[in-house]
């Protein structure tokens, strides 16, 4: 059942008592998107995320940001070695070379797109709209990208509905 709050909307489970997830449940989850450097910053965190909780992930977004140069996916594509060890070092990030070295290559795969497709969000609008299509679609083309991953970005970015429990305000009612 979801959890009520202090504006007593049912949410999902997952946000209740903490602000910073209310928030990204009800403004930001699923909500569309289209600048490929939102894109980058979601892909990176559903990436950073594996393995690990999203509240740890939310919770660490700032430094992300930080770190990361606001996920802009030029600065992050010219990452080299000293960048690395740079994020390496920092504890306000997960330091975790795989994911990180993915998220370099990842946003230079970015690039590539953008000079085909004019930007991630023509890209990713020109492709079925077929969940596992999509999946598979992100599966071949970046790295780190499994099919939870995957999903999770997806529905991150509004692609395809995030499920949202029975009762939350957010659910969508068949």
């Amino acid at each position: 059942m979801p959890e009520d709050t202090a504006d007593d909307r049912p949410r999902c489970h997952w946000c209740a008592g903490d602000p910073e997830m209310t928030a990204y449940h009800d403004e930001e989850w699923g909500a569309p998107i289209s600048g490929d450097d939102e894109y980058l910053e979601h892909m990176l965190l559903e990436v950073f995320q594996a393995g690990l909780s999203w509240r740890t992930i939310l919770h660490k977004r700032p430094a992300f940001r930080q770190a990361f140069h606001d996920f802009s996916v030029d600065r992050v594509a010219s990452y080299g070695p000293d960048d690395i060890a740079r994020l390496l070092g920092d504890a306000g990030i997960v330091r975790h070379r795989a994911k990180i070295e993915a998220s370099i290559e990842n946003a230079r795969r970015f690039q590539q797109i953008r000079e085909s497709h004019g930007s991630f969000h023509n890209y990713l609008s020109g492709l079925v709209s077929n969940p596992d299509a999509l999946r598979a679609e992100l599966r071949k083309r970046f790295l780190f990208m499994g099919p939870k991953i995957a999903g999770s970005f997806l529905e991150s970015v509004g692609r395809i509905p995030p499920p949202h429990q029975p009762g939350c305000w957010r659910a969508v009612s068949g």
